[in-house]
């Protein structure tokens, strides 16, 4: 990486780095915003704003954005801030950065709340790298536009582009050890691609969840913080952060935002914080239940997952119907019926499980009452 790379962790950092940055702008302040409550930050974007620096937002839409939104875009606008909302083509606007003078840029798997920055476990960080800097400020001048964007670097994954071959190179790349933070593992790919490295001896630990029950991964809970991070360390060399989890929806369907970077020193600090939290995890068939809305939004997601499976039309005719096709008309199609209805009703139950859980967890979130200040 070209200069120096800072590492943000969170809970400990706050936002005092965040606000440091904007308060250095000369130029340009671009911020990609999902979700915004720490005052400090829309302080710093004003006095910004007064010191004659362009500052533009760009608002992430999708699901369940609504009033909050609106008042988020109606107060930046008081404040002289220029404001764009995303496009409606994606499900969810889900990447967080900040570009400053298009030669700093933050890439955060962390929102700019109380909850991600005060009570969680995530990361960040700063680089003046600038092939980075680049594909970021062309991503936002295209997702500003709404227009399309075409991924420039391997190393700057964007989903629903880039990101999963880029996180699936990533993984078969390990040789000797692949840390994982990862609140949300449940794509089947993903999973499999990690589980063959571990059959390969790579020692693979995951501090997290995982949807699959039988598996050969070793999984822990962090339960003394909530998580919110996306991120792996391999071999003790490289580092993918971001906001992508290794799930369907994030890397197919949501604009996320992440990078790979090569810093031994920030390497060394993130293998430090994963160890200090692997030994404070537990496993998850002896931990705890969670207290902060997770257990109902695991009850919720298991009953609608239950109630589409069961109403689900037969789908092995369509199989059928596809398979000829491709192979023709007159061939004779020899599927198992109960097989393919069954394996469908398990993909149909897992993808329906991950996204309620998800939506009424990040639901939870945004009702809750910000922290004091």
């Amino acid at each position: 990486m070209e200069g120096p790379l800072k590492l943000l962790v969170q809970p400990g950092d706050g936002v005092a780095p965040l606000v440091k940055g904007i308060g250095k702008a000369r130029k340009s302040v671009e911020i990609a915003i999902f979700r915004l409550d720490r005052t400090e930050i829309e302080q710093a974007l004003e006095d910004a704003v007064k010191r004659g620096v362009l500052v533009h937002a760009l608002i992430g839409g999708g699901e369940g954005s609504g009033n909050t939104i609106r008042r988020l875009e109606e107060r930046l606008l008081e404040k002289g801030v220029t404001v764009a909302r995303t496009s409606d083509d994606l499900v969810r606007y889900h990447g967080k950065m900040m570009i400053v003078d298009r030669a700093a840029l933050y890439v955060l798997a962390f929102n700019f709340t109380y909850l991600d920055t005060e009570h969680s476990r995530s990361f960040g960080i700063v680089t003046r790298n600038r092939q980075l800097v680049q594909e970021a400020v062309r991503l936002f001048d295209c997702d500003v536009r709404r227009q399309g964007y075409v991924p420039g670097s391997d190393r700057f994954l964007v989903s629903p582009l880039n990101a999963r071959k880029q996180l699936a190179r990533f993984i078969k790349g390990a040789r000797r050890e692949l840390l994982v933070y990862d609140h949300r593992l449940s794509d089947r790919a993903m999973i499999r691609l990690l589980e063959e490295r571990a059959r390969a001896g790579v020692d693979v630990r995951v501090i997290g969840q995982v949807s699959r029950k039988r598996t050969n991964l070793a999984v822990r809970a962090l339960f003394h913080l909530r998580l919110h991070t996306r991120t792996m360390v391999r071999d003790r060399h490289q580092v993918f952060l971001g906001s992508q989890s290794l799930r369907e929806l994030e890397l197919d369907a949501r604009r996320e935002i992440g990078v790979i970077f090569r810093d031994p020193r920030t390497v060394n600090s993130l293998v430090k914080v994963f160890d200090e939290d692997w030994a404070s995890a537990e496993i998850p068939e002896t931990a705890p239940a969670r207290k902060d809305g997770g257990a109902p939004a695991t009850r919720a997601a298991k009953e609608v997952a239950r109630a589409v499976a069961r109403d689900l039309p037969p789908v092995a005719p369509v199989v059928e119907e596809v398979v000829r096709q491709v192979v023709g008309k007159a061939a004779e199609v020899d599927l198992d019926r109960k097989e393919v209805e069954a394996t469908v009703k398990d993909a149909v139950k897992v993808a329906v499980r991950d996204a309620v859980k998800g939506m009424v967890e990040e639901a939870v979130e945004e009702k809750k009452p910000a922290q004091p200040k």
